[in-house]
């Protein structure tokens, strides 16, 4: 499986942003696709997951109601919908894609795309 994340800029303080992860080859091997980040000097977080055969979706409590993540099926792709951000959401976002047990650890995930930057700041 490849993942090809996008989507990240510069925002101020309240702004949104919309992040892709477009995956492609062995879909069939994976069951969720989640999203992390990782801030300079901090352990890669989760951020949300979501399960790709029936659209469960998860949250960490830093973004719960301020984040939304979606999938198209029919483009392989899944979207991370960033509202409200705070400089505290600055960091690398990654997606991430496998078949977890506990959807915020990331050993828990097979693939990895690249990542992509969000900068929130005035």
């Amino acid at each position: 499986v490849q993942l090809q994340a996008s989507g990240g800029g510069l925002v101020q303080p309240g702004g949104s942003l919309r992040l892709s992860c477009a995956a492609s080859g062995s879909i069939f091997s994976i069951n969720a696709i989640g999203w992390f980040r990782q801030a300079p000097g901090k352990e890669r977080e989760g951020v949300s997951c979501i399960k790709t055969s029936d659209g469960f979706t998860y949250y960490s409590d830093s973004v719960k109601g301020r984040f939304t993540i979606s999938r198209d099926n029919a483009k392989n792709t899944v979207y991370l919908q960033m509202n409200s951000l705070k400089p505290e959401d600055t960091a690398v976002y990654y997606c991430a894609a496998g078949f977890p047990t506990l959807w915020a650890i990331p050993h828990e995930y097979d693939y990895w795309g690249q990542g992509t930057l969000v900068t929130v700041s005035s």
